[in-house]
This record gives C-alpha cells, sequence and structure tokens, in this order.
C-alpha cells in the first residue's frame, strides 16, 4: 500500500492511501484468471486459423462474471462501480489482446449517464447488447463531427459517415457524436436500421472497424448540449490509454524473459550494455504510461476536470507505446515478426492504439492550447 503524507511545520495531514480498493482489486485479479486463462497465445492462432475475428467465449465469461457491466448501476444489473473498475479490465485485455469489444462498456456508460432509464442499459450490463462509439472522421476532431442532426417530429435524424467504428459488424447499437444546429449532440442510434449501411475497414490489427454511413438514420439524443460528447470522448480516449498499460507491459514482460534466455557469445544478451539500456528506456516508458494513464482514470472516475491529464496519457500510449513496441522488435530480431511467436500481436495493437483517436500530434496540440489558455 503506497501513502504520501507531505511534510511542512504546522501541517498535520492524513496519508494519502494511492492503493486500489478491495473491490477495484477484485476486478483486477477476475479479469487476469479469466483473460490469462482463455485468451492465450494457442487460442489466438486457433482463431486465426479459422479466420475468426471474434472472440465471443472470453466476451460470455467476462459478462458471466459481471465485469463488462462492473461500472453501470446496480439498478440495471450493473456492478455499480466506477470507470477505474473498468479500466483495470481494459488494462487486462490489452496484457491478453483479447478480441472483444473493448469500448462497448465505456460506450454503455454514457448510456447509463445520459439516459438512464433506457431500456437496453440491462443488455449492456449482461453483454448481450453492444453498443459501439462512433466518434471518428476523417480530418475532423471527434468533439467536431460533420455528421448533421435534424430535429423532426418524431425525434431526430442522422446524416453522414463515420470511420474506423469498433467492432462495427457485432454493435446492436451506435452512439454517434453530431453537429446539431450550432452545438454538438450524442446520439444513440439502432445499427439495425435500414437508413444505416455498414462497409468493414480492414486493420493491421485484426481488430475489427467499420465505415458508417447514415442517411436520415432515426436516432436518440442523449443530453441536451454537448456535454456528453466530451463524456464520452474523454472517456472513450483513456480507455485506449488503459488498453495501452496491458499491451506494452506484457510485451516488456515477453523481451525480458527473452534476452535473458537467448544467448550469443555464451552469455544471455540481456548481459550487453546496449541491450539491458534499450530494455530499461522501455520500462521508463511502461511506467510513464501506466501512471499517466492511471492518473486520467481517476480522475475521470471521481468526477474531476481530466482533458488535459487525458491527452498526457494518450500522448504517452501513442509515443511511449510505440518507442516500447520497436524496442521488443528490435531486441527479438527475426523473431519478433514470427507469426508463430505471441510478440507481433503487440507490436500491432500499440500501432492501432497509437492512432485511434488521435496519435501523439493531436494530444501535443490539445495539451498546448490548454496551457495557452492557462496563461491568457
Amino acid at each position: 500500500m503506497l501513502k504520501y503524507a507531505p511534510r511542512s511545520e504546522g501541517c498535520h495531514t492524513e496519508p494519502v492511501d494511492f492503493s486500489f480498493s478491495e473491490q477495484e482489486q477484485a476486478v483486477a485479479d477476475l479479469s487476469r484468471q479469466i483473460l490469462g486463462d482463455l485468451s492465450t497465445p494457442e487460442r489466438h492462432k486457433h482463431l486465426e486459423a479459422e479466420g475468426t475475428t471474434h472472440d465471443d467465449d472470453v466476451w460470455g465469461e467476462l459478462s458471466d462474471a459481471g465485469l463488462v457491466g462492473v461500472s453501470l448501476p446496480d439498478k440495471c444489473g450493473g456492478g455499480g462501480l466506477g470507470f477505474l473498475a473498468t479500466c483495470l479490465m481494459l488494462e487486462e485485455i490489452g496484457r491478453t489482446t483479447a478480441r472483444v469489444p473493448f469500448l462497448a462498456p465505456v460506450a454503455a456508460m454514457a448510456v447509463a449517464e445520459f439516459s438512464p432509464s433506457h431500456p437496453c442499459l440491462q443488455g449492456m450490463a449482461d453483454g448481450s447488447v453492444l453498443v459501439s462509439p462512433a466518434l471518428v472522421e476523417v480530418g475532423r476532431d471527434p468533439g467536431d463531427p460533420s455528421v448533421a442532426a435534424a430535429e423532426t417530429d418524431d425525434g431526430w435524424t442522422l446524416s453522414g459517415t463515420k470511420e474506423m467504428v469498433p467492432f462495427a459488424d457485432q454493435a446492436d447499437c451506435l452512439l454517434v457524436t453530431a453537429s446539431a444546429g450550432d452545438k454538438v449532440g450524442l446520439f444513440l442510434v439502432d445499427k439495425a436500421a435500414s437508413e444505416i449501411e455498414v462497409v468493414l475497414q480492414e486493420t493491421t490489427s485484426g481488430l475489427v472497424e467499420g465505415k458508417v454511413v447514415l442517411a436520415d438514420a432515426p436516432a436518440e439524443r442523449l443530453g441536451e448540449d454537448s456535454g456528453p460528447v466530451e463524456w464520452l470522448v474523454q472517456r472513450c480516449t483513456a480507455a485506449l490509454s488503459a488498453v495501452a498499460v496491458g499491451v506494452v507491459s506484457e510485451a516488456l514482460r515477453i523481451t525480458a524473459a527473452y534476452t535473458s534466455e537467448r544467448e550469443q557469445f555464451g552469455r544471455p544478451i540481456a548481459t550487453f550494455q546496449a541491450v539491458g539500456q534499450r530494455v530499461g528506456d522501455a520500462y521508463i516508458d511502461t511506467e510513464a504510461i501506466r501512471l499517466t494513464a492511471l492518473q486520467a482514470c481517476w480522475r475521470l472516475d471521481q468526477g474531476l476536470e481530466a482533458s488535459t491529464e487525458v491527452a498526457v496519457a494518450k500522448y504517452w500510449a501513442a509515443d511511449g507505446g510505440q518507442r516500447v513496441a520497436n524496442a521488443a522488435q528490435h531486441l527479438h530480431g527475426g523473431m519478433g515478426v514470427d507469426r508463430d511467436y505471441p510478440l507481433w500481436r503487440y507490436y500491432v495493437w500499440a500501432k492501432h492504439l497509437e492512432l485511434s483517436l488521435g496519435g501523439a500530434t493531436a494530444q501535443l496540440l490539445r495539451i498546448g492550447d490548454a496551457l495557452a489558455a492557462d496563461t491568457a
């Protein structure tokens, strides 16, 4: 248990406890057990040989254990915990590169937050109803969409195109950001509507994404202003950083084991100075990714302002994540790209996470804007 007690003359501040709660630790432990047992390299090879893109068995086990809905309210069958609990599960998904719709629990949290009586929440909590965030448009910030929302006598309709919607083939409904007059809104749409077309997009990671074309698709608005959009974008960005923690941590563990066993000139290559320095740098990057992701997830969990912290976490996940992935590949040599060896999956996942919802440059621009606003 980590505790910090600042010392100053005449100050009697109580120690600050930085450890996870008992429930959060239980979520992390159970997630690691389920995913470690089921989402193995051998399981991945089996799925790849069959051409299967989704691991429904793993998703079913996570759902049955209550982990998919762990952050949803008790009244809809969820676990009643905060955002941080879901992020701890996402870290384990990254650690095992499990082929499951890991942003669905985050999108479900947005539905619970802004439409707490929605009839689909029960299914979202037990994993039977998948909701996927549709946030990306080429060349545009997630908070400035070109998809247009029009109000009608029966509600709202959406028209436009979203790209790179995660697990678009499996999703039952989509959370779409759209411009509504001079404001931006968050809308829930039924993917089965005839006014929606989904075209699957190929990714280097193997994770399924899709282009979604909406032509006056009926939609339900969540909330009344742009607040829900920022709420969802921040949590999806932080969630990607949490997944990155698991990806780089496992890539580093695999690399440390390999360099300790691989011998050259009669001794393990881990004893070579250059190798040790490269692994040391990767360790520093990994810990920076972990700490910044935890800070962002915790602040969001506590309802604190976290826009800059989220950008910092995603910057480290993008920039530091690629350094770790590159170092791991380099230190493995040819083994790193052997598809019978697990490391390549972590490289392609790191690249996928790097670019999702904005890479390092996009995050630096957000941080710069925030700093400029503070000093104005």
